[in-house]
């Protein structure tokens, strides 16, 4: 709609000029305070001015009746400003952006990102998921050190893939209009592991997807029907930790031949 035009511009001029008291927060001494953990940092500016890096970022999303307008995330040191409209593209620098289109996972270039909780089920978390990343194995693995960042490389083509699991809506607010994750419905499954660990993996990836926010999860009871699912268009993805070979043995053909790509996590063929 018009009015929201004048709605993103006026997000444009905001981003610029807040883009502004960072990089002059780069120049000056900092009083750097701790928050849940010596990687959870704060200063004025906020944790990202504590060191040079240069992958700091300004992000603002506009939606109307929970509905995302338009997402803008100005990469302030690159003067890079990544800006969608919903149903008029996304561009970087006033450039139309096109992903990859990668379907080969061993071609892949994930960008994923370390967090700051630093206990030692989230260190085991995440540790684990990039050993079973680089186990399928992807390309490479990046990360970048801000989730808004890293999702508009993916709207580029740079890399093909974002990955993290323990995002804010703030993280990815602007930048899921960007990639357009927030149209995908997904199906999974409960699984029969009731151990914490399982237990707490399980629900929380849930959590997660739906705060991306994916248009919708599902769970049908079975891996095969979810996975034929997508392969018929009637989901768009199916993601689920801890499947057997007799789960997907039959489906997993089924999905490739329809276009669709089916991705082992644990490295297993």
């Amino acid at each position: 709609m018009a009015e929201w035009t004048a709605c993103m511009d006026f997000g444009v001029s905001v981003a610029k000029q807040a883009s502004q008291v960072v990089l002059d927060a780069f120049k000056k001494e900092k009083e750097v305070m701790l928050k849940s953990s010596p990687a959870d940092l704060v200063t004025e500016t906020d944790q990202r001015s504590v060191c040079m890096f240069p992958f700091v970022a300004i992000s603002i999303a506009f939606a109307v009746n929970k509905q995302t307008e338009f997402g803008i995330v100005y990469s302030c040191v690159e003067d890079k400003l990544y800006c969608a409209h919903r149903g008029q593209g996304a561009f970087l620098n006033g450039v139309p952006l096109h992903t990859s289109k990668q379907e080969d996972v061993n071609q892949c270039l994930v960008v994923t990102e370390i967090g700051s909780e630093r206990d030692d089920l989230a260190l085991y978390t995440m540790t684990s998921n990039i050993m079973r990343l680089l186990q399928l194995p992807v390309h490479g693995v990046r990360a970048m050190g801000t989730a808004a960042v890293d999702m508009c490389l993916v709207a580029t083509g740079g890399a093909d893939v974002y990955y993290h699991i323990g995002m804010h809506c703030w993280d990815i607010a602007a930048s899921a209009i960007i990639v357009h994750v927030n149209q995908c419905l997904v199906v999974t499954e409960i699984g029969s592991e009731r151990d914490d660990l399982a237990l707490y993996t399980m629900t929380s990836n849930i959590m997660r997807l739906l705060q991306l926010p994916v248009h919708g999860v599902r769970a049908m009871g079975t891996a095969a029907v979810d996975m034929c699912l997508v392969a018929t268009g009637g989901a768009d993805v199916y993601y689920h930790i801890g499947m057997h070979c007799w789960d997907i043995a039959a489906s997993a053909i089924i999905v490739r031949e329809a276009g669709g790509v089916v991705i082992d996590t644990d490295g297993e063929s």
